[in-house]
């Protein structure tokens, strides 16, 4: 048994076999790292599988052993959390679960006393402290419970972009995850008409075929019940993409442009920029020159989104996988915040969301993978057919594409990545540049 901290700093993953005891030398760790010596309280909360109430308990006795108090926040978005962390003046939130995978799997993701992710230092220290015997205590901490949390994570909500919703009917895919709670008193608090689907957890059903990486089925429900537009939302309720009237798909970058150009139009969105990943479409970029907004280029991750957010004073940062933050009101990304900002601004344009949606056009991706022999690592970038084959294709593509050709770090494998307007021609292009490679850099 071991414990590992995720590639971002920001998760950690229980690897080998999955144990309540490894749950609880986190917990010790993690509260001996965040509350210091004299005393000190973390937030603890869970998502609906099953297997986070046990690994929650021992998490929670982990802190306990440690002389430090809990405050026990049952199930609960994750970004709920980060938000009473700081509010209520805790040393740091831990939340139980994992915002993607299934039931059969379970991670901690850790926030510090104000409100956000910890920084690489301490998840370091913590990581140490898994290594070493903690020193016994004279004394545990206490357990405490804060009555009718959900709605004070609602009005906190409300308070900052309640709109009126009256009249708007909204289908919301609620993962059956931790979001289930929230989302039918807050849509109800606007006035909304709400169906509410996958809002039944039974402990082994969170993201089963429903959720953000199953969008079909509510697009499907959109178009039958005539909603104005769907919702769905990852197991912790951090992230949210959304279906339009038509039951056509927006992703978090063109949520992220309609955020954007609403912002932009009030004269609230700071430097007028967006922070967004490296891999982020084409199609972003050419929005926003056409619109005069800057976009801030970072690397992929909510976590460096975030630190790009807060280091720059920027307001609006996000990606394609549903993570938008509104850096003026919460410090993490909040998928039922994102939800309802969303619907503010469908409802103050008069437009559709298909309507809003089309200010960014989506270029076509095509991503190849190909393997090499370990005798090829950093070599291949110095082949002359390699670079010459490049080059021209960027000649091709012009202004109106790109090829990101790149080694993964970890294993010999090449990713050959084009992007432009026509899918025919990008297709063709990442074809013949993937079998270039292989020709040139053979396994064997």
């Amino acid at each position: 048994m071991s414990i590992s901290l995720g590639p971002e700093g920001d998760f950690f993953a229980l690897s080998g076999d999955i144990s309540c005891e490894a749950a609880l030398r986190l917990g010790r760790a993690a509260a001996d790292v965040l509350c210091g010596k004299n005393g000190g309280r973390l937030l603890v909360g869970r998502d609906t599988r099953r297997s986070s109430r046990a690994y929650e308990a021992a998490l929670t006795a982990g802190i306990l052993s440690a002389g430090k108090d809990v405050t026990s926040l049952g199930v609960i978005p994750q970004p709920a959390g980060a938000y009473l962390v700081k509010k209520i003046g805790a040393d740091g939130f831990i939340m139980t679960g994992d915002p993607d995978k299934g039931r059969g799997y379970c991670g901690f993701s850790i926030y510090g006393s104000d409100g956000r992710r910890i920084s690489e230092d301490i998840s370091e220290k913590i990581n140490e402290k898994l290594c070493t015997h903690s020193e016994k205590t004279e004394a545990f901490g206490s357990i405490s419970e804060i009555d009718d949390v959900i709605s004070e994570y609602i009005g906190h909500i409300l308070r900052n972009c309640g709109s009126e919703l009256s009249g708007m009917t909204v289908a919301a895919d609620c993962a059956n995850g931790a979001v289930f709670a929230a989302a039918e008193k807050l849509f109800s608090a606007l006035g909304a008409k709400v169906y509410l689907l996958n809002c039944d957890p039974d402990g082994d059903n969170i993201n089963k075929d429903c959720g953000i990486s199953h969008m079909e089925t509510l697009a499907e429900f959109v178009r039958n019940k005539k909603c104005d537009l769907g919702l769905a939302f990852d197991g912790f309720g951090a992230k949210c993409l959304a279906v339009d009237e038509k039951g056509v798909t927006a992703d978090g970058e063109k949520l992220l442009a309609v955020f954007a150009k609403d912002m932009r139009e009030r004269g609230v969105l700071a430097n007028n920029s967006a922070v967004v990943s490296a891999s982020a479409n084409l199609g972003f970029s050419v929005f926003a020159e056409e619109t005069g907004i800057r976009p801030v280029v970072t690397k992929a991750g909510g976590k460096y989104i975030t630190e790009k957010m807060l280091a720059g004073g920027f307001s609006l940062g996000g990606e394609q996988s549903g993570n938008i933050l509104f850096g003026d009101i919460s410090p993490e990304s909040d998928g039922l915040l994102t939800a309802v900002l969303l619907l503010s601004a469908v409802k103050r344009s008069g437009k559709t969301l298909g309507q809003l949606c089309s200010v960014m056009e989506r270029y076509p991706q095509v991503a190849i993978n190909v393997k090499i022999s370990d005798r090829w690592r950093e070599v291949w970038k110095n082949i002359p057919e390699l670079e010459e084959l490049i080059e021209k294709k960027e000649r091709e593509l012009g202004d109106f594409g790109r090829i990101i050709v790149r080694e993964n770090p970890t294993e010999p494998v090449i990713r050959v990545s084009v992007e432009g307007r026509r899918f025919d021609a990008v297709n063709s292009m990442a074809l013949e540049i993937a079998e270039a490679v292989k020709r040139l850099c053979p396994v064997h």
